[in-house]
């Protein structure tokens, strides 16, 4: 039988908190942290708390992802994704315990045309990626005991995110224009947050599988257009005004954070070395839709 165990999770109430909050209880204690108990952006603070929680775990949840506003702040920005992932990395090294840290597809520019590997090299389009990628290198420096998780197109029933603006968007305007030649996979938090508890499992069994980068997404592929097609079918499944939608390239969709057209993440080395797979991207959006009703 295994010890419970001490989990510090930073970040309180965002998407992927939230569902391992619902997912690892009963694993142990579970240390969550918001903002206001442990601010990512002060260093000291993250040393001070971590140091006197002592924790069997650190998983680091937390992260500043609104990736067009990260281009006007970028010192927020690095300071939020590079500098305390680093810190991290280094107080589970002092410690002797593992850290699981969440990354991104943005990592990438999308310049390639089939599904990025963990050995890929990463080539970030804006701020936010960089700031991701600069966290992921600070981690890695420290070469303590780690998993850097990249997913993508997060999506919950929580926070702001794809699903529920779709899902408000659909009922309040008669037509809306979707783009639709990014590519990738919509993952739900709570998948996430399944194969987060389905690795901690492994390694409290004793037989875990290599530390390092791994890629972590719903299976299939869509685009932004055909993930608001999902969702429509869902509005219009339960008899609700919905919207006509249009599909339109990202060119007629300017923001201030360019977006990799490809987001597709070959999950296969994570199924290979910890035995974790993930659902299809339409099942586990129903699901999800399920814990609405």
């Amino acid at each position: 039988m295994n010890a419970p165990l001490k989990i510090l999770i930073s970040g309180q109430h965002g998407q992927v908190s939230r569902e391992l909050q619902k997912r690892l209880g009963d694993l142990g204690e579970l240390i969550v942290l918001g903002r206001d108990q442990l601010d990512l952006a002060h260093p000291e603070q993250i040393r001070q708390q971590v140091r006197a929680l002592r924790p069997n775990l650190i998983i680091n949840a937390a992260a500043h992802t609104a990736v067009d506003q990260a281009e006007s702040e970028p010192e927020l920005a690095f300071a939020i994704n590079a500098t305390a992932p680093g810190i991290f990395a280094e107080l589970a090294l002092e410690l002797g315990i593992p850290l699981i840290h969440y990354s991104t597809d943005y990592v990438f520019d999308g310049s390639k045309t089939s599904p990025y590997t963990e050995a890929d090299e990463p080539h970030p389009l804006g701020v936010y990626g960089a700031s991701k990628l600069a966290g992921e290198q600070a981690i890695r420096a420290v070469n303590g005991q780690h998993l850097i998780l990249r997913t993508s197109w997060v999506y919950s029933n929580h926070g702001r995110n794809f699903l529920l603006t779709m899902q408000r968007l659909l009922q309040e305007k008669p037509h809306l224009r979707i783009v639709a030649d990014q590519i990738g996979a919509p993952t739900w938090a709570g998948t996430i947050a399944t194969s987060t508890r389905a690795l901690i499992e492994r390694w409290q069994s004793g037989k875990p599988g290599a530390w390092g980068t791994y890629h972590l997404t719903a299976r299939g592929e869509t685009s932004w257009f055909g993930f608001a097609q999902a969702i429509a079918e869902h509005v219009q499944a339960q008899h609700k005004t919905c919207a006509s939608l249009e599909a339109i390239p990202s060119r007629d969709y300017p923001t201030p954070a360019a977006r990799p057209l490809n987001s597709r993440l070959d999950c296969r080395l994570l199924q290979q070395q910890w035995q974790v797979s993930q659902p299809v991207w339409r099942d586990a959006l129903r699901e999800c839709l399920a814990e609405q009703a």
